[in-house]
């Protein structure tokens, strides 16, 4: 089996009781709200991948505020009609204040819409399970920076 490991960096930036999200295509064609961020290019430290993957995606230039936690899932799953893989995420979970740039969205990249989305709106919207976990993070700040049973489900 082949074993796969991706690390990210994700950014929580909420203001004015709503939080900026981006808008992901799914696989399916249905879009889904996601957390600004993405995976590390090799030699960059998670801090300045947050910064990055959020002026890619959103436009809005960033200060990193704090780290909130780390989020690690693993599974299994089948590439196509191959062989299985042993998937091992690993992402960082950063608080985010604007400091800089104008909403806008990614052009030929990942996502395809950023928004500010009404925090109370959240549970309603089509999004990805990070969203939850990001917030929940930021809700509780652990002083583990882990859901553990998140952790657990994972496992």
């Amino acid at each position: 089996m082949r074993q796969k490991l991706r690390v990210a960096a994700y950014a929580i930036c909420v203001r004015d009781g709503q939080i900026l999200l981006a808008r992901s295509p799914a696989p399916d064609g249905t879009p889904e709200w996601v957390v600004p961020g993405g995976g590390m290019e090799h030699g960059e430290d998670p801090y300045d991948t947050v910064r990055r993957e959020v002026e890619e995606e959103t436009g809005y230039r960033i200060e990193v505020t704090g780290l909130l936690g780390v989020d690690s899932s693993r599974r299994v799953f089948r590439e196509g009609l191959g062989r299985a893989v042993d998937h091992h995420a690993v992402r960082f979970v950063y608080e985010g204040r604007i400091i800089g740039g104008e909403l806008r969205n990614e052009v030929g990249g990942s996502t395809d819409l950023a928004a500010w989305q009404d925090l109370d709106a959240v549970p309603g919207l089509v999004r990805v399970g990070m969203v939850d976990i990001a917030l929940r993070l930021w809700r509780e700040r652990p002083a583990t920076g882990r859901l553990a049973d998140v952790l657990e489900d994972a496992e």
